[in-house]
């Protein structure tokens, strides 16, 4: 197939990813300010320094509150990265390589992108906030799922699944980051005192996966064990580990794979030996935005071997 049509399929992926996982990263700041005591204040701006959207946040607003945040996230057509946006390049992609994905797909990524402009602005509120967020998870798992029972399994849907694991696995950082970020600022707080199971609940539930994480380890929820699990447990579809073990796969079965096969395998080598999982602080963080750098070059090599 053409470069620049595995190129696109895989950036498809990637969008759908991102805008389902941003989604679900407001959602987690959404329920912790339900779950969470009034005396701990959230920042909302933790978003945005997640995300390493600083610099493009400040050339549009000069308060760093909920309001102007959700709005960046979402809804902000100036932001590289937020819903509206990431739909508009998944549209895009779709309608230039119609011959390898399903026409139904095309339909389900419009009926999702009207929805986002009819319902961007129910999400600024935080009482109508879920309906919206809920709908643009929705919508992702319709698309993925379509793509999953219609799609033939050949090279397009290689290149697919290569963005869409890549992407998860990236977002999965952000989340326990958020989770790590969310429990620096309560470490002080007195009006905290069960804050820490708060949010590694919030945690799995934001990707899915609490009731597999309590099928598995049948204990508690701790934040040791939750970052050990959202990042080796190999079955869990949102782990590292297994997106890992899906791009290795995926990319195993496209051409002039070696090079690629070769990175995946030295990642995959290295990447848990050096995690400390008693310090869910700042040496967590810092691990964790190593990872995502290097996630950042597995795509580099990607490009590098397949794309013009």
């Amino acid at each position: 197939m053409l470069s620049k049509v595995a190129e696109r399929v895989y950036w498809t992926a990637r969008y759908i990813e991102r805008v389902e996982n941003t989604a679900r990263l407001v959602a987690v700041y959404t329920n912790l300010l339900l779950d969470l005591p009034k005396g701990v204040n959230l920042g909302w701006y933790n978003l945005v320094r997640l995300s390493s959207l600083e610099d493009a946040f400040m050339e549009r607003y000069k308060v760093q509150d909920e309001r102007n945040v959700v709005k960046f996230l979402l809804a902000d057509e100036n932001n590289p990265v937020s819903v509206v946006t990431s739909l508009n390049m998944v549209r895009e992609n779709v309608r230039t390589t119609r011959d390898v994905v399903p026409g139904d797909a095309w339909e389900l990524i419009n009926e999702l992108s009207i929805f986002m402009n009819e319902n961007s602005a129910k999400a600024l509120n935080r009482g109508q906030r879920h309906d919206c967020l809920e709908g643009i998870i929705r919508g992702c798992q319709r698309i993925n799922g379509l793509l999953y029972g219609t799609m033939t399994h050949d090279e397009a849907w290689d290149f697919l699944r290569l963005g869409r694991n890549l992407e998860r696995a990236d977002m999965t950082t952000r989340m326990l980051d958020a989770g790590c970020v969310t429990i620096l600022q309560t470490e002080n707080n007195e009006a905290a005192v069960n804050a820490r199971q708060i949010i590694w609940g919030n945690v799995l539930r934001s990707v899915g996966g609490e009731q597999s994480y309590r099928r598995k380890l049948r204990a508690a929820v701790q934040g040791r064990e939750v970052a050990h699990y959202l990042l080796e447990d190999p079955q869990f579809p949102r782990t590292i580990a297994h997106c890992l073990n899906a791009i290795a796969d995926s990319a195993a079965k496209l051409p002039r794979c070696e090079p690629v096969s070769k990175a995946i395998k030295s990642l995959q080598g290295r990447v848990f030996k050096d995690v400390n999982y008693d310090d869910l602080g700042e040496p967590m963080r810092e691990y964790l935005n190593e990872l995502q750098v290097e996630l950042g070059q597995l795509h580099a090599v990607f490009a590098k071997q397949w794309f013009n």
